[in-house]
Parts: structure tokens; sequence; C-alpha cells
């Protein structure tokens, strides 16, 4: 699986740092990036996405095809 931050949508909340503080941080700007998507769970990095608030977070499989949102 693929994680990618949508850094024009993000709008620093952070819920994707509590749920895998492992994949993702949140930078000087407030604006979450992605650490390491390895080391996230398929579920962590589903979870991190479907609980954005600004949906700024796309997950794909390892074809490239989105699988959320």
């Amino acid at each position: 699986m693929h994680v990618r931050v949508l850094r024009l949508k993000c709008c620093g909340h952070g819920e994707c740092v509590e749920i895998a503080p492992d994949v993702f941080a949140l930078d000087s700007r407030n604006k979450s990036f992605v650490i390491d998507e390895e080391a996230g769970t398929p579920e962590q990095l589903r979870d991190a996405a479907e609980s954005c608030p600004c949906a700024a977070i796309e997950v794909e499989d390892d074809e490239g095809n989105v699988i959320f949102p």
C-alpha cells in the first residue's frame, strides 16, 4: 500500500499522527507529511485517511489504484 498527503488540503488537525505516529508527522507549518508508509499497517493507513477531517490523505494499493477516498 502507498499513502500520500495532499498538502494543499491538509488543515493540520493531526489525527493521522495520533493514529499512525510512525507513518505521519506534522511539519513547522502544521501540515502532515509521510515519514515511512511501511511503518504502518494497511488498517492504520486506511483509518488515518478515513479520520482526516480535510480528506487530505489518499491510500493506493500496490498497483497504484486509489482505494481511499
